[in-house]
């Protein structure tokens, strides 16, 4: 087996373990036996379960940022109104997944709250790119002041996030598009009436 197929085959185990359990929770030994793999064989691909948990939320980050991108363009088409619109699609279709426990970037930042944490820098590193995907679409939107409106649609995002993996509550996402459209429609209103 090659040795990029183990490094996979390590980081894909412990993202399932680390979601599922936590990280604190999910001990070396586990990922391994789940991997079926010695320490010293693991050690040849990373230098510490941080290491380990770090490269997890890093190709967690570019995944979710692809596909969220692509699932926007799918629900919605080019149209940026649309995209931004339909961002609340999108975190229905996370948050109604059956393996959804919250989102692994808060939960991340929970449990390694310390800003020069590797795990924490991780997290934070995602919430930044996804704030600039939701930006990016309110600036082609034409919004009056895109980084506010992407700074709050992010946040009623993590809400949501937080809200449904806490409560289980299937109307949370319902409450957070009414919260969406009157945020949407204040940016986008507020520009047309300018120009």
């Amino acid at each position: 087996m090659a040795a990029s197929d183990t490094r996979q085959r390590l980081i894909d185990a412990s993202q399932k373990r680390f979601y599922r359990d936590g990280f604190r929770n999910t001990g070396l030994d586990q990922i391994l036996s789940d991997v079926g793999i010695s320490k010293a064989a693991f050690y040849k691909h990373f230098e510490s379960k941080d290491d380990l948990m770090v490269e997890v939320l890093q190709q967690n980050d570019k995944w979710l940022q692809n596909s969220f991108r692509e699932m926007i363009r799918q629900h919605a088409g080019r149209s940026a109104v649309d995209q931004l619109r339909s961002l609340f699609e999108v975190v229905r279709r996370i948050i109604e997944w059956d393996e959804f426990h919250g989102c692994i970037f808060v939960n991340a930042a929970m449990e390694f709250p310390l800003k020069h944490d590797p795990a924490h820098k991780a997290a934070l590193r995602n919430k930044v790119a996804i704030e600039e995907l939701v930006y990016e679409l309110a600036e082609r939107a034409g919004a009056s002041d895109p980084h506010a409106l992407a700074q709050e649609l992010c946040l009623i995002m993590e809400g949501v996030y937080v809200t449904r993996s806490v409560t289980h509550d299937p109307d949370t996402i319902k409450i957070a598009r009414r919260l969406a459209d009157r945020v949407i429609d204040a940016y986008l209103q507020s520009n047309s009436a300018e120009g």
